[in-house]
């Protein structure tokens, strides 16, 4: 007898631009039929009147650092109940744990979601001698960073992440020279921009001028936090440029209109309030959760607790609007929890793009919004069996209700799941029933497939 059927179920083909009613058989992972499913099974879900999706992949995530404990994987959870099957970490050029040991842990005891990963410059840098974020790294420096990079090749990363704002010591060049490690074609390089507002169009070109230099396939990480501040269009216009050219340049980017990081990093340095007021950030964990900030607070916390996430208001909606209408791209979190605090990307990003976007603001269809999470990363990342609902595909699915589905996450509670999903399917078992984790140990590490 086979393991699951969903009856019913209205499903997307991308291919086609049309919707099909049809039930999903489901057997050891995989889709087996679609199409109508007389045969038993152990279990059946009638998703009438609701749309099974792919299971959403987010192509720009963070991962929780490693400790043996219960939090190892927070962030992972609370993306699953939005629906992410498969996530990439390691982005912005931050790695929380070194590539074998996440790899490993992932694949002996599981996770909420499958997980991909990026390697990080900055943290090739540290582990390199090389932790002054304004200095470049020296030569020997450089050549540690590039033999760490090789080794990681075992273990089938993405590519390499870059967070040029997060370490403006970092040049074109050592991450160009940084890349030849990988040594092999069909990598990616994943990016946070070097600046953002005015400078924005600057950052792209050098972007482009990375993914010219090295061939590898360049990944722009959340446009909205480097351009929904007044220079969208410039921004796209650029990169319809570039991509008019033959650069190999797609974005992603997160349906909210204020960033978030730590209040010690470089972001935060003294030239940015040229740009923000200290009242544009507010507070997400700790005594002083939900406060925003002055001078003097800012300054205190700076301080005292570097690593504290503050969220930054700051971007335009309808500039955000303005890139997610861009066929190029996609749907990204950028988020990461520590302590429970953060921002609602985490647990809202994908109902938010669906029940806001889609369904009150007709920003997108419900079509071109799927396809931005499922089938346009899966093909970015090179996921063969992933990404549409298909026969012989990996049975990562997602059902909700599209009249329902809204995020509940705010600044003030940034993990509430949502509303609208009933179920999660992730290798063809049940990870989340309507808000409830059931399994979070189905993830597995994806080896990325460079070729």
């Amino acid at each position: 007898m086979k393991e699951l059927k969903i009856l019913n179920a209205k499903i997307p083909d991308f291919e086609t631009d049309t919707w099909e009613v049809a039930d999903i058989l489901i057997d050891h992972g995989t889709i087996l039929k679609v199409g109508t499913v007389d045969e038993d099974t152990l279990e059946t879900i009638d998703a009438e009147g609701k749309i099974a999706s792919p299971g959403f992949i987010d192509i720009h995530a963070h991962e929780n650092a490693l400790h043996g404990d219960a939090h190892d994987f927070f962030t992972a959870a609370c993306e699953v109940r939005m629906g992410v099957t498969t996530k990439v970490g390691g982005n912005c050029g931050d790695s929380y744990n070194r590539l074998e040991d996440f790899c490993g842990r992932v694949n002996s005891q599981g996770s909420p979601t499958n997980y991909m990963m990026f390697v990080g410059q900055n943290s090739l840098r540290e582990h390199a001698g090389a932790g002054d974020r304004y200095k470049p790294s020296t030569q020997a420096q450089l050549d540690q960073m590039k033999r760490e990079l090789a080794a990681c090749r075992k273990y089938g990363p993405v590519g390499l992440s870059c967070g040029f704002e997060y370490a403006p010591g970092v040049t074109t060049d050592e991450t160009v020279e940084l890349l030849s490690a990988l040594e092999e074609p069909g990598y990616l390089t994943s990016v946070h921009f070097r600046a953002d507002g005015p400078d924005s169009v600057a950052s792209i070109e050098e972007l482009v001028e990375i993914q010219r230099r090295s061939g590898y396939g360049m990944q722009m990480s959340h446009i909205g936090s480097c351009s929904a501040v007044g220079y969208m269009r410039q921004a796209l216009t650029c990169i319809e440029e570039a991509r008019g050219a033959g650069v190999d340049i797609t974005c992603d980017c997160y349906p909210y209109t204020a960033f978030c990081t730590g209040i010690g990093t470089a972001v935060f340095d003294e030239a940015s309030f040229e740009k923000w007021d200290y009242s544009d950030l507010m507070v997400t964990a700790g005594p002083y959760k939900g406060q925003r900030c002055d001078k003097a607070l800012f300054e205190k916390l700076r301080a005292e607790d570097p690593d504290l996430y503050v969220a930054a208001f700051v971007m335009n909606e309808l500039e955000v609007e303005l890139a997610y209408q861009a066929p190029y791209v996609m749907v990204g979190s950028d988020c990461g929890f520590t302590d429970g605090g953060g921002h609602p990307r985490g647990a809202g990003t994908f109902p938010r793009v669906l029940g806001r976007m889609v369904r009150e603001k007709g920003v997108l269809t419900m079509m071109d919004a799927l396809r931005k999470m499922t089938v346009l990363p899966a093909d970015r990342l090179n996921l063969k069996t992933k990404g549409e609902i298909r026969e012989g595909f990996d049975a990562d699915i997602v059902i909700f209700d599209e009249n329902a589905i809204a995020d509940c996450a705010t600044y003030e509670q940034p993990t509430l799941p949502p509303d609208g999903i009933s179920y999660v399917i992730l290798g063809g078992q049940i990870a989340v029933k309507d808000k409830t984790m059931v399994n979070g140990t189905l993830g597995r590490f994806i080896p990325y497939q460079n070729s």
